[in-house]
């Protein structure tokens, strides 16, 4: 038996692992995914922006060069900044990242093309149209490559555009080269720094999500084992100790055989994980607490009360005989600590939303305050049985010479009756 919850142990470990890792997978990227779709519609709008800001200029330059490269230069820098924004809407932001790549390379292949395309004619005071968006172009390399590899491009694109304006006009002021390239590279650096910080923000973000996540998963793993040892706990101190206990005093007593084989059938149902029922009638709840009861007292008193039009059929399974633990856990202490001349009692109350179990005995009582904290039969079987459940709670009431009252209470929450 020692093996089989050792391998047992061993397959929840996996399979909590195996929870955390999707917790984070499932996780992961959302802010990031986020905070990249709006930099590419950012992107998009900004191309339609200077397409419409920089036509006449475009008209202008068509004279300036063969006729294949205006068109070719509007399709490639303006159409990809277009797609960029439409893949925004792609539930794959991979996407995203192809359509700013693409539109970061095709803006330097274009104004590399520019020189095979000119004319040689010189203009005074005239700015070429694809020199004025470099940032933009720079902002698309951003957000599909590296930083590293945005900054080389940032680089490239402005100083290309820069050159160019230079040297087609009539009369070149070489002088200004230099500033006009810092103004450039520093205009478009701060947009590409805001940019990478920006994603750099949200991978934070993502990754720090599914830290958190997986930190809640372990913490709900660890909550689920420590319920399951009180669980085990509770049942070694309610059936194995108690039949050990019985059968050292009465070595042939039928009774003790019987317990006996109760307690090997419920510790296998433990190790194998066996649960037929899927939920309990009102027959079917009275059933596993008069049985419960009658394991422990089998002249016990039990009385049962169903308010009319009640259906206690929501009450889980495993809540019932966790309830039905807790009490026959109360009517064993109650034989061995009442006396002998003590009167016991079950009284039990349902509702479709409340379960009541009342166990009493006139016995000689006792100060709940003075319980030793080692003594398991109250704090674990009891009191902690019931707090594992939720709506379910346990009080002891006693005094010296006037009997016991353990009342255990069961409240579906809200949300089981919706």
């Amino acid at each position: 038996m020692r093996t089989t919850r050792a391998s047992d142990t061993r397959s929840d470990s996996d399979d909590r692992r195996t929870l955390i890792d999707k917790v984070a997978f499932d996780k992961t990227a959302t802010a990031s995914d986020e905070i990249l779709r709006l930099f590419g519609r950012f992107i998009g709008a900004g191309y339609v922006c200077y397409l419409i800001l920089l036509a006449p200029a475009i008209a202008e330059a068509t004279a300036m060069s063969a006729s294949w490269w205006t068109p070719l230069a509007v399709v490639a820098t303006f159409g990809s900044g277009l797609v960029l924004g439409a893949s925004t809407f792609h539930a794959d932001t991979r996407w995203v990242k192809r359509a700013a790549s693409a539109n970061a390379l095709l803006y330097v292949v274009v104004i590399l093309l520019w020189w095979p395309a000119w004319n040689g004619e010189h203009v005074t005071d005239f700015t070429l149209w694809i020199s004025n968006f470099p940032g933009v172009a720079s902002l698309a390399a951003a957000a599909a490559w590296r930083p590293a590899a945005a900054v080389v491009h940032l680089f490239v694109a402005a100083t290309l555009a820069q050159l160019t304006n230079h040297i087609i006009r009539t009369s070149p002021t070489t002088h200004l080269l230099v500033p006009d390239l810092a103004f450039a590279w520093t205009f478009c650096a701060v947009f590409v720094a805001a940019a990478v910080m920006a994603l750099r923000t949200g991978r934070v973000l993502d990754a720090t999500i599914a830290t958190t996540h997986a930190a809640a998963a372990g913490a709900a793993a660890a909550e689920a084992k420590s319920v399951e040892r009180e669980r085990f706990d509770a049942l070694i101190h309610d059936t194995v100790m108690s039949t050990l206990l019985a059968a050292s005093r009465n070595d042939a007593d039928p009774s003790v055989i019987a317990q006996a084989r109760r307690t090997v059938e419920r510790l296998d149902e433990l190790r194998s994980g066996t649960d037929h029922e899927t939920s309990f009638d009102f027959d079917g709840i009275l059933a596993q607490l008069r049985s419960a009861a009658s394991e422990v007292d089998e002249n016990i008193t039990f009385e049962a009360a169903l308010s009319v039009g009640s259906d206690p059929s929501g009450y889980a399974p495993d809540s019932i005989r966790a309830m039905a633990g807790a009490m026959a856990e109360a009517l064993r202490n109650s034989v061995k600590h009442a006396g002998s001349s003590a009167r016991r009692s079950v009284t039990v109350t349902a509702t479709t939303t409340h379960l009541e179990v009342v166990v009493a005995d006139d016995g000689v009582g006792f100060d709940p305050s003075s319980v030793e904290t080692h003594r398991l039969g109250i704090t674990v079987s009891i009191r902690g049985r019931m707090r594992q459940l939720d709506g379910g709670s346990a009080t002891i009431r006693s005094s010296p010479g006037r009997g016991t009252s353990v009342t255990l209470t069961l409240s579906l929450p809200a949300a089981v009756m919706a």
